[in-house]
């Protein structure tokens, strides 16, 4: 007869690992811990409108205080982590670790113009994102009005599954790829309309492959609607996607449909002819 686990395995079993767990299951003797910790330690700040400290830092990433306090006295030493007491905050030269990407990347910088120009037809913001370990990445993003309460911008991170841009991606994802994102992850509501059943979100995802779009109706957040579409390069190949969002009370799903996919599409198709 099988064992019961106890409510602490319970527990633990039910929710994610932490960074920290992540890092120290690796076992590839390739693998460089202290880099991991370093990058973790870096991510640590993203979203955080305060100067963090060692124990949030610690807290958040489940890193040991004593690793996190090494990693920010050598990011402090590198320049890119500035001090004052125990409170610590990222500085200017931490951007060219991400601009190193986006000035090499042709989509990320002939994309602005292309989003300006939606964003001005439709008068609402837009959007261009990357899946990345799971999650949308923004790699471009022109903004009209804040539709959101958390601020998005260029290296923002949100959930795949309840955003229109992650749903267009995982739509194109091969087989084994979709498998192995829906088990590694933690499908959670984010409002009272996020699918989260597996199931029917695969069933969704068929849906927005054949359809060619993927509609976002206050799955993410209260009030707030997208629209999204697939960017291919030559190869045909899903590389990205392009959304606007804008606020619920003022533009239905048949407006996201009717009026916004056409902008939509013909910027899609500018984009793709500029990716290989």
């Amino acid at each position: 007869m099988p064992t019961k686990p106890t409510p602490e395995l319970a527990d633990a079993q039910e929710r994610e690992p932490t960074i920290a767990e992540q890092i120290d299951a690796m076992t590839d003797p390739s693998f460089m811990t202290s880099l991991a910790r370093g990058l973790a330690v870096v991510r640590a700040f993203s979203d955080a409108r305060k100067p963090q400290t060692i124990a949030q830092i610690s807290n958040k990433t489940g890193i040991p205080r004593a690793a996190v306090r090494r990693c920010l006295y050598t990011l402090q030493q590198l320049g890119y982590v500035d001090a004052e007491l125990n409170n610590f905050s990222l500085r200017p030269k931490v951007l060219t670790l991400g601009y190193s990407y986006l000035s090499s990347t042709p989509l990320t910088v002939s994309a602005q113009p292309c989003l300006n120009a939606i964003s001005r037809e439709l008068n609402e913001s837009s959007s261009l994102a990357v899946l990345d370990e799971g999650e949308i990445l923004y790699v471009a993003r022109a903004a009209t009005s804040r539709v959101m309460s958390v601020a998005l911008n260029t290296g923002s991170r949100l959930p795949a599954y309840c955003t229109s841009l992650g749903r267009v991606m995982l739509a194109h994802l091969p087989p084994e790829e979709l498998d192995a994102y829906f088990e590694k992850t933690r499908l959670r509501a984010m409002t009272d309309k996020t699918v989260v059943d597996e199931t029917r979100l695969r069933d969704m995802l068929r849906g927005v492959r054949q359809a060619g779009y993927a509609v976002n109706d206050e799955e993410l957040e209260v009030g707030l609607r997208s629209i999204a579409v697939p960017v291919r390069g030559a190869s045909g190949q899903v590389l990205a996607a392009l959304n606007v969002g804008a606020q619920a009370a003022r533009v239905s799903v048949e407006k996201l449909e009717k009026d916004f996919l056409p902008v939509l599409r013909r910027g899609a198709q500018e984009l793709s002819v500029l990716l290989p």
